[in-house]
């Protein structure tokens, strides 16, 4: 299996940040979820973010949350993610990461969750919904099973809390570049530079910046800002959306907008 380390080792070799696409998994149904992220691969993903459909995504704004739904309709289960996972991974070695909600984790059993979906390809784990107050509820099972863990950074994050974040994470901390939950914004926040310098001055992690990221230009500022990857959520899920009665056109623009994006935060 490829590792984080493996991925941004050869990045910062390049001096490029990893591009990062998010996806619910069986958003809209199943074999188009695959289809879409084996497009996303196809256009440069370096890394895959990946969510599980849940009732109550307190972290997301209403195009993931609409994806969670129609994931959720089509069928979607702890189960059948575990079997997409494992079908992405016969396609590439590339590394996932799997954005959760703890309520999820914890009814599939905490311990069987981390050993089934690390076996079945994942890399890590980060469970929006816990606190790094309560991290020792993913962190020993994660460990023990393989899973790097991720944890997010806001900015509003003391320093010292920072610190603490980045002595639980493994993988790489996700940045948050805006305040509230997720979706497309037409400017990015102007707290992403100095907020990356600060992590990158506490932490050897990979610090890879998410929320808000919406445009090719968007992204080109999170990479010359120093960051490590550049996650894009809401805008890709958008485009399935968009297009849920054309599916070979919903492939088509999604495939060429991280075209797009890969373009601009490769070196000139």
């Amino acid at each position: 299996m490829k590792t984080y380390k493996q991925v941004f080792s050869e990045l910062a070799a390049q001096k490029r940040s990893a591009l990062i696409p998010f996806f619910v998994i069986g958003d809209p149904d199943f074999d188009t979820s695959l289809d879409v992220v084996k497009a996303a691969i196809d256009a440069g993903a370096d890394v895959l973010e990946l969510g599980i459909a849940f009732s109550d995504p307190i972290a997301d704004g209403p195009t993931i949350q609409k994806a969670d739904i129609r994931a959720a309709k089509a069928g979607m289960t702890m189960a059948k993610a575990c079997r997409f996972i494992r079908q992405v991974k016969d396609y590439r070695d590339i590394p996932i990461g799997l954005l959760m909600y703890y309520n999820l984790i914890y009814q599939y059993g905490t311990g069987k969750f981390c050993v089934d979906f690390h076996e079945a390809g994942v890399n890590s784990v980060l469970v929006a919904d816990l606190s790094i107050d309560a991290a020792d509820e993913i962190t020993g099972p994660a460990a023990s099973a393989g899973l790097d863990t991720v944890f997010m950074v806001t900015p509003v994050t003391a320093p010292e809390r920072m610190k603490l974040i980045a002595s639980k994470t493994t993988g790489f901390i996700y940045t948050v570049s805006v305040l509230g939950v997720t979706g497309s914004r037409d400017q990015l926040s102007d707290t992403v530079e100095g907020l990356v310098t600060q992590l990158k001055e506490l932490t050897d992690v990979p610090v890879c910046v998410g929320f808000g990221i919406s445009s090719p230009e968007h992204a080109a500022a999170i990479a010359a800002a120093g960051a490590d990857g550049v996650i894009i959520g809401s805008k890709i899920v958008g485009l399935i959306e968009a297009n849920l009665d054309n599916k070979q056109k919903m492939l088509t623009e999604i495939a060429t907008f991280l075209t797009k994006v890969k373009t601009a935060i490769s070196p000139s």
